[in-house]
């Protein structure tokens, strides 16, 4: 049963953003609490002695909650994600065991661990672009790399694969925790 209470539930704003994830523990609460409804439940339930209750899969906040733009932080599993786990060179989508970070231009030539200069890339072409940039290895970037912002994760949402389910459009990226709902 616990390990049930800690499946990841999408939590939604009033206005149908999402915000963030929780465990199911902690939405369940919000929904008992009348802080959150439940937009969707999954099939597990919990008993008590007298009555059982499912599990929320989707829940969404009750009053609109502001929230601060964020910035993501720069790490690997982020730039893989922007790429989609797609190496930029080859554009083959691996595993991310199977990938590397490339700097586009090299660090030997005071190329930055930016959001800008990194790219994902399989070993079989970071091998081949070496210490050069990729107009000198005579290799081509499938995209520009940018920082990952908001516009990029609802892109991304959008990409990949929808399902509907009473109304309401839902995708989920298993691949980082990114979830995307919305009304349709």
């Amino acid at each position: 049963m616990a390990d049930r209470l800690q499946k990841p539930v999408l939590v939604l704003n009033a206005s149908f953003e999402p915000i963030n994830i929780c465990a199911a523990r902690r939405a369940l609460v919000l929904v008992l609490k009348g802080v959150a409804s439940a937009e969707e439940e999954s099939a597990s339930a919990i008993h008590s002695a007298r009555a059982a209750v499912r599990l929320p899969s989707v829940i969404r906040l009750l009053e609109y909650r502001r929230i601060p733009h964020q910035t993501r932080a720069l790490s690997r599993k982020n730039i893989l994600m922007r790429d989609r786990y797609t190496c930029q060179y080859c554009q083959r989508t691996l595993p991310s065991g199977e990938l590397t970070l490339d700097h586009v231009v090299p660090r030997s030539r005071a190329g930055e661990s930016a959001w800008e200069n990194l790219v994902a890339c399989c070993h079989h072409c970071n091998n081949r672009k070496g210490n050069r940039t990729p107009e000198e290895a005579g290799m081509r970037l499938a995209r520009q790399p940018r920082p990952f912002s908001l516009h990029t994760s609802r892109h991304l949402m959008r990409m990949l694969g929808k399902a509907t389910h009473s109304g309401v459009s839902i995708c989920f990226i298993r691949c980082g925790s990114v979830h995307h709902y919305a009304r349709s």
